[in-house]
């Protein structure tokens, strides 16, 4: 009797499970339609792994808009900086190994650096606190320059701050990354972190920055043109030094396999991503980033990741035992990725809601729509419930965002909210007096930028665009 009720009590646990699994996927299925059609994405893959286990793998929409293919188990997306995961846990691995160390100073791997740089450790380049200049700021400097060059290049520009005193996200840490791999292995970036990581998968992966490159059921990123009102597909080439950087391109089954490997710890072990994941001590005493990765709490639960593109995310949750991969190819309304997640997150786990994250995804889905009469209602409905909220930023992008969308009296609407929401911010002013120049409401948009440059005297835009409309108005006068 008593291996009866055991037997029956198991079944009855596993069958629970398996229907809540179920209500899960459909949840997040129809989620993720409906963001898609919120931001009109071409093609996404998604992948969820909980408890060692594949439990959701999905994929939606077309890979390209050229010949309509639909996205696949054998569709690689390129995940532009989500590729910098793989090179942080490479560089954890020569740590593992004894072969580097965090507190190696650059120029022990890296010959002929600028007298400025010779304080940067290998920590200071992976949490993006090196002060370097950043190498895709300077249009002179080609995809194809050495990376020699390229040193010798940056060494003529001043250091962006003090090292290891801020986080401030910048390429040139990566290709100095790069190059210590290869000095320390005598292989190329891409074989070492191949033959490390990905070596049951290498027909699954490619790294590329170069968008033109004829790959095999790569997926390009289209960008979306406000002005013809179409995709575009990317042309930007990167060149090889960026590999390390934006280059990889994976499948969803072979992302999945990479993660069951790093929650395993066969990658790393649990005590060396442990010291990947805990927060640098950045001199400002106020920026939060691990060592390459980002650091997010939901409910005081901890989980860490990267995105790259506006178009691709992971996020790992150690407590929960879960990953989540998402990979797309466009959007043109509001980036995705992080809401996107967030969601998901919240529907495998209610412990994981991120409630302002799902309120926010709200306000943005609500004002994308033309013209829609709810959006205002929706977000003071937000508001009310959530009074110490605040959006002030997510009103400035959305009114960008229709402003670039030719959208300009609903992005009238979106800044005039903010400034009635923000009275004391400079900011909202300017942004609201930018969008009445655009509009050539010249009287409004002075007293606008009067007002910005009243709550803020230090705004030189401000103080630049009042001048510049004085002159416009004498000249019609």
């Amino acid at each position: 009797m008593k291996n009866i009720l055991l037997a029956t009590l198991t079944f009855s646990i596993s069958t629970a499970a398996f229907s809540q699994q179920t209500h899960q996927a459909k949840m997040i299925d129809s989620y993720v339609k409906e963001a898609m059609k919120n931001n009109k994405i071409p093609g996404l893959a998604l992948g969820i792994i909980k408890d060692g286990k594949v439990i959701f793998e999905q994929y939606y929409g077309t890979e390209n808009l050229e010949d309509l293919k639909k996205v696949s188990p054998s569709s690689m997306f390129r995940v532009y900086s989500t590729s910098k995961l793989v090179t942080n846990v490479g560089i954890f691995q020569l740590i593992e190994q004894g072969k580097l160390s965090l507190e190696d100073h650059v120029s022990k791997y890296v010959e002929n650096l600028p007298k400025e740089w010779q304080e940067i450790k290998v920590k200071n380049l992976l949490t993006h606190s090196s002060g370097a200049p950043d190498v895709i700021a300077f249009n002179d400097i080609s995809a194809d320059d050495s990376n020699a060059k390229v040193i010798e290049r940056l060494s003529k520009e001043k250091m962006d701050f003090t090292t290891g005193n801020e986080f401030r996200y910048n390429q040139t840490n990566y290709m100095l990354l790069t190059m210590i791999i290869e000095k320390i292995t005598g292989q190329s970036c891409d074989n070492y972190i191949i033959n490390n990581q990905l070596s049951d998968v290498k027909n699954q992966v490619f790294f590329s920055s170069n968008p033109l490159e004829k790959i095999p059921n790569r997926v390009q990123k289209y960008n979306y043109n406000n002005s013809t009102k179409q995709y575009e597909k990317i042309t930007f080439n990167d060149g090889l030094r960026a590999h390390s950087g934006n280059g990889l391109a994976i499948t969803l089954p072979a992302f999945l396999k990479w993660s069951s490997h790093l929650s395993n710890n066969d990658l790393l072990t649990q005590k060396t991503k442990e010291m990947m994941w805990k927060p640098f001590d950045y001199g400002n005493k106020k920026d939060v980033f691990a060592y390459g990765w980002e650091i997010n709490k939901s409910n005081g639960i901890l989980s860490y990741g990267f995105s790259g593109g506006n178009v691709s995310a992971y996020r790992i949750f150690p407590q929960n035992n879960m990953a989540i991969i998402l990979m797309s190819n466009g959007y043109n309304f509001f980036p995705a990725q992080y809401h996107m997640v967030n969601h998901i997150a919240s529907i495998m786990d209610k412990n994981l809601t991120d409630a302002y994250s799902i309120a926010e995804e709200s306000i943005i889905a609500a004002f994308a729509k033309a013209n829609n009469p709810n959006a205002e209602k929706n977000y003071f409905t937000i508001r009310a419930k959530n009074p110490k909220w605040d959006f002030e930023g997510t009103l400035n992008n959305l009114g960008y965002i229709l402003m670039r969308n030719s959208r300009t009296d609903e992005a009238i609407k979106v800044f005039e909210l903010n400034v009635k929401e923000h009275p004391q911010s400079g900011n909202a002013f300017d942004s609201l007096g930018e969008v009445y120049f655009n509009a050539k409401n010249y009287p409004l948009a002075l007293k606008n930028y009067k007002k910005s440059l009243e709550l803020n005297p230090q705004n030189m835009n401000a103080s630049n665009m009042i001048i510049k409309i004085e002159n416009l108005i004498a000249q019609k006068d």
